[in-house]
């Protein structure tokens, strides 16, 4: 029964139920992060969630405390997970009106990217496909190439990823 309830609904089973009541509540009746089409924690908070892009099984906002401000627009490829607290930021406030945001380029995050704990992505980045995030980074420049670990204030290249190993894994089913 369960299974069938998470099919028809697309839950995830790594999920409990309570996390999908929770959502229900805050997202649908409080109106919480309410133009994200897929379940977020209710601790996270999801700025212009029309401009978010998420690829296939990615669920940005679904761990708690992640702030994504995707006012500049905010691309995620498929299978790219989150860790908790995790702030993606799109735009800046202008240097003389702090009533003004700036135009800046969209964030755009791969396929297979983890981003680690309290880990900050700011305005313009791009993170290549299968870049790992360590937790605490503050990523200030693009790493567009992907295959790599990042880590560090300002985040830097700690570790490249052998990317036969890695499509090799992303080719097994996941759970």
């Amino acid at each position: 029964m369960k299974n069938w309830i998470r099919s028809i609904f697309r839950w995830k089973a790594d999920h409990p139920f309570s996390f999908y009541l929770t959502d229900f509540l805050f997202r649908k009746l409080l109106r919480q992060n309410a133009d994200v089409h897929w379940p977020v924690h209710f601790t996270s908070t999801i700025r212009a969630g029309r401009n978010l892009k998420a690829g296939a099984h990615t669920f940005p906002g679904d761990s708690p405390n992640n702030y994504i401000d995707a006012t500049n627009g905010v691309e995620i490829g498929a299978y790219t997970n989150f860790g908790p607290n995790v702030s993606i930021i799109s735009s800046n406030h202008d240097f003389y009106n702090n009533a003004v945001l700036s135009a800046a380029l969209p964030v755009k995050i791969g396929a297979h990217c983890w981003l680690g704990s309290q880990s900050v992505i700011l305005p313009g980045v791009c993170l290549g496909d299968f870049t790992i995030v360590g937790a605490g980074a503050v990523v200030t420049k693009s790493f567009e190439s992907g295959y790599c670990v990042i880590a560090g204030n300002p985040a830097k290249v700690i570790r490249h990823l052998d990317k036969e190993q890695c499509n090799a894994a992303a080719l097994k089913k996941p759970r």
